[in-house]
């Protein structure tokens, strides 16, 4: 049985992701399971510190991206949104080239709080980064429509 409200398919995930910091990392969807979601990210020239291996900013917008989109699909889009709260790393090993994969699946999912684990692997599967990520469920303020309500005048 999946955990998901909100439907997709990896191609949304990927045209949503244009333009974004997650396309320009070259973060890949790779599969969305029934309470897991999976992508993939290069070991490259825009992930790597100077020495030279992964930077570690790079894995945790890895697991912080995998951990968010899991969560915006675990709720009604039309009715909340989720930010995040609190986001934590720790670096296993170091990577210098290839790619790393990241999983999320869920510890918690409430009606105020999300909490997920990311775990980040390298091409061999040895753990590089765990990670957990704390998100908020927020009511989408409702729409204002410009035949019914009018925002206020800036009397600056």
């Amino acid at each position: 049985m999946t955990l998901w409200k909100t439907t997709t398919t990896l191609n949304k995930l990927r045209e949503r992701s244009a333009c974004t910091l997650i396309e320009h990392l070259g973060i890949e969807f790779l599969e969305i399971g029934d309470d897991y979601l999976k992508a993939r990210m290069p070991v490259d020239a825009r992930t790597r510190q100077p020495e030279g291996i992964l930077h570690g900013g790079a894995s945790v917008a890895l697991a912080e991206t995998l951990g968010s989109v899991a969560a915006g699909l675990c709720v009604d889009r039309e009715k909340t949104g989720v930010v995040g709260l609190d986001i934590n790393a720790n670096h296993i090993r170091p990577v210098t080239g290839g790619w790393v994969t990241g999983l999320a699946r869920p510890i918690h999912i409430g009606k105020t709080t999300q909490v997920w684990e990311i775990m980040v692997y390298n091409e061999e599967e040895k753990l590089v980064c765990v990670s957990r990520l704390t998100v908020a469920n927020v009511a989408r303020p409702r729409r204002r429509s410009a035949e019914t309500e009018s925002w206020p005048k800036d009397d600056r």
